[in-house]
């Protein structure tokens, strides 16, 4: 198949209109922590600290009626920002106005941000969550519903709440769930579907339908995660046009992002990442 090639259009008697690529907004953007703070460092230090065992009290004894002091020992996660990327491109002004003004700046940089920085952004979060996971599930049930169940399960037994959780699904597994009669067949759900033709909400978890190519394989049906259990976040974003800079007739456009994502190391069992079931 021939590659496009994005050399300048000269216009003769064209639209002004551009044909603009399909973009989405960010899709990780509710399911990150953002409690942490990287202002004036580009590092930070995590602490966990451990709990003391209970112990009978021992009203009779003269002394340690609590039980035995344990000096309390803690953890540290080092986190560390890894992802500074930028970008720059010029638009002459000559080809400005030979292209009916189509190719104006500030819409490039739009179009940049939304077309490269933010799907670079969600799919850099969605690939660590993926390796950072708790727990990696390779189901064998042929049921869509089931194995969200089950993922479900995981997330219950490790004390995540169930308040706040978020499915990444993929479309094909979006699609299997919404065919799948365990979970038709119940009346609600099937109604929800013929009324508005999607799923919002299982068991009060919120899904996104998310293109495969957002996953690191394609071997993945989906990721349920609650947003306390990975930290996303982005230290600088920086976009600038300047008008005619030095050696340039037109507009020089720059951006920057600054940014990473971590699991937190005694939050990862909120994250549960479900593999398609093998096949016959």
């Amino acid at each position: 198949m021939a590659e496009l090639e994005f050399d300048i259009n000269y216009a003769e008697k064209y639209s002004n209109t551009i044909d603009e690529r399909f973009k989405l907004s960010s899709i990780t953007d509710s399911a990150v922590n953002k409690e942490y703070n990287f202002d004036g460092v580009n590092t930070i230090n995590i602490y966990s600290v451990e709990t003391a065992e209970l112990n009978d009290y021992e009203r009779n004894k003269t002394e340690n009626r609590y039980g035995t002091p344990k000096e309390l020992g803690n953890a540290v996660q080092r986190l560390t920002l890894t992802q500074d990327k930028g970008f720059a491109f010029t638009i002459d002004a000559g080809n400005y106005n030979d292209t009916v003004m189509a190719s104006s700046a500030a819409n490039a940089s739009k179009r940049q941000i939304d077309e490269v920085i933010t799907p670079t952004v969600d799919k850099y979060r969605i690939s660590k969550m993926v390796k950072e996971a708790g727990t990696t599930l390779t189901p064998t049930t042929p049921s869509a519903y089931e194995r969200f169940l089950d993922a479900s399960v995981v997330l219950t037994e490790n004390l995540v709440p169930a308040d706040g959780r978020i499915a990444f699904v993929s479309p094909s597994y979006y699609r299997d769930l919404k065919l799948d009669p365990a979970f038709t067949g119940k009346a609600d759900k099937a109604n929800e579907i013929a009324v508005s033709g999607e799923i919002a909400k299982i068991d009060n978890t919120a899904f996104i339908v998310t293109p495969s190519s957002y996953f690191p394989s394609q071997d993945i049906d989906f990721i349920l995660v609650h947003p306390c259990a990975t930290l996303g976040p982005v230290k600088l974003a920086e976009y600038k046009i300047h008008d005619k800079p030095q050696g340039i007739s037109g507009w020089l456009c720059e951006g920057r992002i600054y940014f990473d994502a971590f699991v937190l190391n005694n939050k990862k069992n909120g994250i549960v990442v479900s593999k398609k079931p093998p096949t016959a």
